[in-house]
């Protein structure tokens, strides 16, 4: 072996035992704390109580609720228990009641477990919706869901496998309509 072969050979013998306790020794995992702080809530409330106001100034809707938690990093609220007030531009408000809620930052939220949709027109075709699902968009006024619903107005119930309605206008959809019963009152 001449020289030049020798320095070769001793250099990659250098190099490889130099990086080799780099290749052998165990990985550490790195844990993400921005992650792990995702979910960890900004901030919790108590009993909270919220009104928001649209851009003219009127009610756009009110919160309460039991307990809420903001999640920033995730872009979502929860609340536990909440009872919902949502105002329509000409209409009568509708209060929304669950066991669960998640507000979204695109200003949707999904009401889960035990929902109950009252309207407090009082002389409205639709005095309330039951369900286990239903999601509102507050910008367009829009209700949606795919789960059973029952809807109860005066004299009927109405059963189906989902609806869509809008606040503003008062018209509703049934996605997969079941049942309907129908009584008339018998005036006294």
């Amino acid at each position: 072996m001449n020289r030049v072969t020798l320095c070769i050979v001793v250099l990659f013998l250098l190099a490889l035992a130099l990086s080799l306790p780099g290749w052998l020794a165990k990985e550490v995992l790195k844990v993400d704390s921005q992650t792990e702080d995702a979910w960890v809530p900004n901030y919790l409330a108590s009993k909270m109580r919220s009104t928001l106001y649209d851009k003219l100034g009127q009610i756009n809707h009110q919160v309460f609720a039991q307990k809420m938690e903001n999640f920033d990093l995730l872009g979502f609220t929860l609340f536990k228990q909440p009872n919902y007030l949502l105002f329509a531009q000409s209409l009568h408000p509708w209060k929304v009641d669950a066991q669960e809620g998640t507000l979204y930052e695109d200003q949707r939220i999904q009401f889960e477990t035990d929902v109950e949709i009252t309207s407090l027109d009082k002389k409205g075709y639709i005095q309330v919706i039951r369900t286990n699902f239903v999601e509102v968009n507050l910008v367009e006024k829009t209700m949606y869901s795919d789960q059973p619903v029952e809807i109860i107005g005066p004299n009927y119930v109405i059963n189906s496998n989902g609806f869509t309605a809008s606040l503003e206008t008062q018209k509703y959809e049934l996605l997969d309509h079941v049942k309907t019963v129908y009584q008339p009152s018998v005036p006294y």
